[in-house]
């Protein structure tokens, strides 16, 4: 049984694309940008505070899906600019330090928007006992 899941994102229906999707019992999270609620970018020109706002944005996906940050087991991590890669990193230790998943970092040349410095995917294994039953 597949599940899609939305946040709203005005580029959901043009493109085609679901912030996040789950099928069984596995988490597939779009690539998620710093998005402020009223559309806007966070945070412009703060990598680290972008890359939070990229995470919270991921763990409502998540946690839509009936998953939790503990079931995350890859994030892919893009960067306008791989010297800055540390604010990134910060950020991402802060949330998944004790979780630990499979992640990379890559310098791209843009995103979208040119005012995001950092894009994020993530993929999760749902492990807990609910998700057993679904």
């Amino acid at each position: 049984m597949r599940q899609n899941i939305s946040s709203g994102s005005p580029f959901e229906k043009p493109i085609g694309f679901s912030r996040a999707v789950r099928i069984g019992n596995r988490i597939a999270v779009s690539g998620t940008a710093p998005i402020a609620t009223d559309g806007s970018t966070a945070h412009p020109g703060d990598m680290y505070r972008q890359t939070l706002r990229c995470l919270e944005i991921i763990r409502e996906a998540i946690e839509a899906a009936d998953g939790r940050l503990t079931d995350v087991i890859r994030t892919r991590v893009y960067l306008t600019d791989a010297e800055r890669w540390q604010d990134a990193a910060s950020a991402h230790g802060k949330v998944f330090g004790d979780i630990r998943p499979a992640c990379t970092f890559v310098e791209v040349s843009r995103l979208i928007d040119p005012e995001w410095l950092v894009e994020i995917e993530a993929e999760c294994a749902v492990t807990n006992d609910d998700a057993a039953a679904l």
